[in-house]
């Protein structure tokens, strides 16, 4: 999957939780990435991340600690 698509879609899911208090949005954030992207969707989120994340939203920043990472592959 290309980083424009991988970036948009988490800020997509960002723009949504925007409409909670700011902890339940930061969480759901991180428990949507959780449940629904595949480990090699979540290495590539952490592979731009590691990069310098540039282009996500803040709130995508501010849940990232909360999402896990992978194994290397």
């Amino acid at each position: 999957m290309s980083a424009d698509k991988i970036t948009r879609m988490a800020n997509q899911i960002a723009a949504f939780m925007t409409s909670k208090p700011h902890d339940e949005g930061v969480s759901g954030l991180a428990a949507h990435i959780n449940d629904f992207w595949e480990p090699r969707m979540r290495r590539q989120f952490f592979e731009l991340l590691d990069a310098g994340g540039e282009g996500f939203a803040p709130l995508v920043l501010e849940a990232a600690p909360l999402i896990r990472r992978p194994a290397a592959a």
